[in-house]
């Protein structure tokens, strides 16, 4: 290979490079983009409730009871948590989003409505009647419970897994183009070995 053939490869291979960095760039600046809103949500409400217990908690919004209705549950209604969350839907207009089966206390317990207004319903196998509690939660703590993906139906849900899937891009693309052009050792002994490291500090005890 003569010496204009090897700078043609060369030449060639850097355009390539270039192309790839703009490429991955500006996915990375219209993921942030879209994304953007999604963390400071996510950020603000995750701080909140991350200092949600102790002497000094933080805030984490007001819920209070608005209704307790009593409901005759029928025969047809008690045979499965399913078939109860059917009666709710068709007789009552209370759509179930979470159905959980407590093995404990033999109980089921099915929840529904907003992030603002909700709903809930504890019932005893083959109990006659059952209570649904409804509750009417505040700006903030209605975002908590977005941040917990609870009370936002399935729009929200399929917007957070976007904002997720994004964030995981944003920061696969960052360490991308963090370590173009750097070499093993500059990726080493940088923020980004930093933050690897810190984070095993915090997650290993707290795993184990």
């Amino acid at each position: 290979m003569n010496a204009t053939t090897a700078n043609d490869s060369a030449a060639i291979s850097r355009r390539r490079s270039n192309t790839t960095y703009r490429w991955i760039r500006q996915v990375h600046l219209w993921i942030g983009a879209w994304g953007a809103l999604a963390a400071v949500i996510y950020g603000f409400t995750g701080l909140v409730m991350n200092h949600r217990f102790g002497d000094n908690a933080w805030f984490q919004g007001d819920s209070e009871d608005r209704a307790k209705v009593t409901l005759q549950i029928p025969a047809q209604a008690q045979a499965s948590p399913e078939a109860l969350s059917l009666w709710l839907r068709d007789t009552q207009k209370l759509d179930a989003q979470v159905i959980r089966k407590n093995p404990q206390n033999q109980k089921w317990s099915l929840s529904g409505g907003s992030a603002s207004d909700a709903w809930s319903l504890d019932y005893t196998p083959g109990s006659a009647d059952a209570e649904v509690k409804h509750t009417r939660h505040d700006t903030l703590a209605a975002f908590n419970r977005l941040h917990k993906g609870v009370g936002g139906g399935i729009g929200w849900k399929i917007l957070a897994d976007s904002f997720a899937i994004g964030m995981l891009l944003l920061g696969l693309s960052g360490i991308w183009m963090w370590a173009r052009g750097r070499s093993a050792k500059d990726v080493v002994v940088s923020v980004l070995a930093v933050s690897v490291t810190a984070m095993l500090v915090v997650l290993v005890p707290a795993l184990c």
